[in-house]
């Protein structure tokens, strides 16, 4: 069967010589072959393109129903079977309005399938994050075989950098393996003996053993997938505003064309041409030609502004959500925070602990160790040479620097090390700010602290003021601790945290919160793919995975939270012009429909099919003018007082 883009091309390319024909007709120009050669092209264009819409409309009216295609199909096949009797009467023809009626409708119908194959696109991308393959225990000998025939109970090895094939439990070894991908959780979590890992997920320096627990449609990854697809599918399909106009507007139209036929014909003593004639103009005025355009080229508009703004929006449906979300949830990891760790806070002698800890961390892989280098690298300090470098097992480290005895590590290393009243009471303030602790010294005493954490984005707080000016709840959602949470909660003014969430029960939060009013949801992580499908409105951050980048129905690709605000008073006034453009296509064929019956036929005003056709134009020209007027639209981004 033949796609839509490709039918839309067919009717684009066999249209324009017409098109070019009655911009040259002002001027005597003809296009060569006169009205064969619009009969023969209009023929194309009804024969491949068109022949989708006859169908439907012929399946709908025996199912007694009618819809966009009923209009559509009446419409065309009306203007091509009078223009094929007018050519043989010597008449006026208008071929070019069945041409173009099927080109304009095509073109919104392409934008539409678009669409639907970028939600499509999530689940393939979600099933291509597993391990391709896996190295199993098999007979005594580490062997490579597919992810398909791993089995609940075998034994596997993951090397560093390596992703972990399915859930499983470590039998062997130690790591610290990154899981934001699927849990949210920004710092990496250290794995040893006994420890659950998930599949899909990063190993990052260490080499480990463990037993598969989870394979196939059981594992985490699998059912996150399954939720997306379930969350997908809850969506009830927005029930077209076109189609339920058509349901009144196709019968009301047929009837009254009929009975203008027959007004002329029976009781006005009219031929059978000029009652046609006037029959056919009802016809052709009620044709919906500027409705496929009213959606689409709003859209489009709205959607190039956006994405001048940095906002993508992905489809029609959030548009129409938009205007009434109640509540705005977040993921903390990467939306409201930055997703990697770094240093907030120095005690002590900065300069002096600085450059311990980065001679300390110079060779570790640690995400902490990697976020003091990347401070030392900031403020220009070179670390000194360490030697005699010794694991503190589950503690830290120790070496020998310019001949002292320095250590970096946790809070387990007080029970090893003298630390002053001072020094603790900085320390109790920092991990109540739910920073990550980590302790340099020297000769077995405390001479200062680093705090590390994913720190809130620069413009997180004015963006969560902004939301809550303009009267919507905000609220946080993350698989992070509570105390975290809070913390960053606090920091930015959110109203309220839901912590410890697992990855898939986030959707089922959203849902709930459902119940209150509609929801949007900002997230960015493979975690978020299900709770941003289920949210009326999920809106992406960019610098996201592309499952969520896919999930999403808006996309901030400057990843700044104020976007946000802004992503939804660009969608109102996108919306809000759809519903204008749907106005001024309907107003022409309203308006038009009792001229083209003929009802002043006494005062000399009549509409003939061409003129009928010339109103078609028109009201897709209002169409599209009323799109791109979006732009000059002013977006407003400023806090309002509520």
């Amino acid at each position: 069967m033949m796609t839509i883009t490709k039918r839309f091309w067919i009717a684009l390319i066999f249209s324009l010589p017409m098109l070019v024909g009655m911009i040259l007709m002002p001027f005597g120009i003809m296009i060569p072959g006169g009205e064969w050669t619009q009969f023969i092209l209009t023929t194309i264009v009804m024969a491949v393109a068109a022949r989708p819409f006859l169908q439907s409309a012929w399946a709908s009216f025996k199912k007694h129903h009618s819809n966009m295609d009923t209009l559509v199909a009446i419409g065309t096949a009306t203007a091509y079977i009078y223009s094929i009797y007018a050519m043989i009467t010597h008449q006026s023809v208008f071929f070019e309005s069945a041409a173009f009626v099927v080109t304009f409708v095509l073109l919104g119908q392409v934008f539409e399938e678009r669409m639907r194959n970028n939600a499509l696109n999530v689940i393939e991308k979600l099933v291509d994050l597993q391990a391709k393959e896996a190295e199993v225990m098999r007979d005594g000998k580490l062997v490579k075989i597919p992810l398909a025939e791993v089995v609940q109970g075998d034994l596997i090895r993951v090397k560093p950098g390596q992703k972990i094939a399915v859930d499983g439990v470590i039998t062997e070894g130690s790591s610290t393996v990154d899981e934001s991908m699927v849990t949210g959780e920004s710092m990496p979590v250290t794995k040893k003996i006994g420890d659950k890992v998930i599949g899909s997920t990063m190993n990052s320096n260490g080499t480990f053993m463990f037993k598969a627990e989870k394979v196939g449609s059981d594992t985490m990854l699998s059912q996150i997938v399954e939720l997306v697809k379930k969350a997908q599918n809850s969506h009830a399909p927005i029930q077209n505003l076109t189609d339920k106009v058509s349901e009144i507007f196709v019968p009301v139209v047929l009837i009254l064309s009929i009975l203008t036929f027959l007004v002329w014909y029976v009781f006005l003593g009219a031929t059978i041409a000029q009652a046609l004639i006037f029959a056919v103009s009802v016809v052709v005025i009620a044709c919906p030609c500027a409705l496929g355009l009213a959606t689409p080229t709003a859209l489009m508009v709205g959607t190039g502004r956006g994405a001048k703004m940095g906002i993508l929006i992905k489809n029609g449906e959030v548009l129409e959500e938009v205007n009434d979300i109640k509540t705005v949830v977040m993921d903390k990891t990467g939306t409201i925070t930055k997703g990697k760790p770094e240093v907030t806070d120095i005690v002590g002698d900065s300069q002096q602990v600085l450059k311990l800890a980065a001679a300390l961390e110079e060779s570790s892989e640690h995400p902490l160790a990697t976020a003091i280098l990347d401070k030392a690298k900031a403020d220009a300090i070179q670390a000194d040479k360490a030697d005699s470098f010794q694991a503190i097992e589950g503690k830290g480290v120790e070496a020998i620097v310019n001949g002292q005895k320095a250590f970096v590590g946790n809070d387990k290393l007080l029970n090893d090390v003298k630390i002053s009243t001072d020094l603790e009471n900085k320390m109790v303030h920092l991990q109540n700010e739910a920073k990550t602790v980590v302790f340099v010294g020297l000769n077995q005493e405390v001479i200062g602290m680093i705090a590390i954490q994913d720190a809130p984005k620069a413009t997180s707080k004015e963006a969560i003021a902004t939301l809550k000016a303009r009267g919507l709840r905000t609220v946080m959602l993350t698989g992070d601790n509570a105390r975290v949470a809070k913390a960053i909660a606090q920091e930015v003014g959110i109203d309220e945290v839901i912590a410890d969430v697992l990855p898939g029960d986030k959707a089922d939060h959203v849902e709930e919160l459902q119940k209150k009013g509609k929801v949007a949801f900002v997230g960015d992580g493979i975690n978020d793919a299900p709770a941003l499908t289920m949210a009326d409105v999920g809106i992406a951050m960019g610098s996201g995975t592309d499952i969520a980048i896919e999930s999403g129905g808006i996309v901030l690709m400057k990843n700044d939270l104020r976007d946000v605000a802004k992503a939804l008073e660009l969608s109102k006034k996108t919306f809000n012009r759809i519903k204008l453009n749907l106005f001024w296509a309907f107003i022409y064929n309203v308006l038009g429909i009792p001229v083209a019956a003929g009802l002043f036929f006494a005062v000399g005003l009549t509409l003939s099919p061409e003129l009928a056709g010339l109103a078609m134009a028109f009201s897709s020209l209002s169409v599209v003018t009323s799109s791109v007027l979006l732009n000059k639209a002013k977006i407003d981004t400023k806090i309002k007082t509520v």
